[in-house]
């Protein structure tokens, strides 16, 4: 990789779950409810989750989880459950028990004190990132937030361009997914893995750089 390319990037979009948030616990109590939820009306068997299995679903918007993870599943099952593990994640923020990773918000003050545009883009949907928002102040720290459910769940890499339209300069991508991933892919960007977060390791091969925590950030801009 080209390291002037690093230094000349001055807008960093960031991804939230796995990136910033750590939804490790609240996903998995989520998941888990809508999945008894699911057995009690006969669409699922009994079955003994271990951690990974459930984890692997995060950076996925819904329509996406739920056609990879039970494509048969009719439309309004689909729809319920999802709602189930939305009001639950909700219900966690506002009770304040959604964790950020260490140093997190310490590192983003760290990348406007250098003069970063921060750009905040999720698969999530609106309430979540608002609920997320209220909650830690992130509009202290980013100079836009968006989420895939306000422009119907299209792809990050079919959104980039609308974001970029906006910043003239080389922009920078962080996150733990294919689907951070894919925009340095599609639009010739730097792309920085997060070790850390959902990602496989096939996923974090197809980064340029790669970190095991956030604060590296501090270290590498």
């Amino acid at each position: 990789m080209d390291k002037s390319r690093l230094k000349n990037s001055r807008t960093i979009i960031f991804d939230y779950d796995g990136t910033l948030h750590d939804s490790t616990l609240n996903y998995i109590t989520a998941f888990k409810k809508a999945y008894n939820y699911l057995m009690e009306n006969q669409k699922a068997v009994p079955k003994d989750w271990q951690d990974e299995e459930i984890t692997k679903w995060l950076g996925y918007n819904s329509e996406e989880m739920w056609k990879n993870f039970m494509p048969d599943l009719s439309k309004e099952y689909q729809i319920a459950a999802s709602k189930i593990i939305g009001k639950i994640l909700l219900e966690k923020v506002l009770s304040k028990e959604a964790i950020l990773y260490p140093e997190a918000l310490k590192t983003l003050t760290y990348l406007k004190g250098k003069g970063y545009k921060l750009i905040f883009l999720s698969n999530c949907s609106q309430t979540y990132m608002k609920a997320h928002q209220q909650t830690f102040q992130l509009t202290r720290y980013f100079d836009e937030m968006y989420c895939t459910e306000q422009v119907g769940f299209i792809p990050k890499h079919r959104i980039f361009p609308l974001v970029k339209s906006q910043y003239q300069e080389e922009c920078l991508i962080v996150g733990d997914r294919i689907h951070d991933l894919e925009i340095g892919h599609y639009h010739n960007l730097v792309t920085i893995g997060c070790n850390y977060g959902f990602g496989t390791e096939e996923e974090m091969q197809k980064s340029d750089i790669r970190i095991n925590c956030i604060r590296e950030l501090q270290e590498i801009l």
